[in-house]
């Protein structure tokens, strides 16, 4: 029988394996800026922001620094774009993928191509 220590819901100060650096899929948004921090208190661990460009129109090098003024030890933008389309938005199309038969995925096909860039190339 394997006895496993107890953990206090929430606290992870007394967790087993912290990693010491993770990268996180930055978008600039609350809940990604508020992570930052909660990170480093509660992992002390280095968080790196990945911000992922997939052609979003929307101001990247603010997200940038806001990563960093939030407590990033390093913020970077990678161009995603052409992945995003070859590899996401068209075999999302041509399966047909809509919300509720009004809109396309959009948001949602972005997520794995930011994890994978922010897993593979860092």
């Amino acid at each position: 029988m394997i006895v496993r220590p107890k953990h206090e819901r929430g606290n992870v100060n007394k967790q087993l394996n912290k990693p010491k650096k993770v990268v996180l899929a930055y978008s600039g948004g609350l809940d990604t800026s508020i992570i930052i921090p909660w990170l480093k208190e509660n992992y002390q661990c280095e968080v790196i922001a990945m911000i992922g460009d997939v052609g979003q129109q929307e101001d990247l090098e603010a997200a940038r620094k806001k990563a960093l003024a939030t407590g990033a030890s390093t913020a970077y933008v990678e161009d995603l774009r052409e992945e995003f389309v070859r590899d996401y938005i068209w075999p999302t199309l041509r399966a047909g993928a809509v919300y509720e038969h009004t809109y396309l995925l959009g948001t949602s096909m972005a997520r794995p191509s930011s994890a994978s860039a922010g897993g593979n190339r860092r």
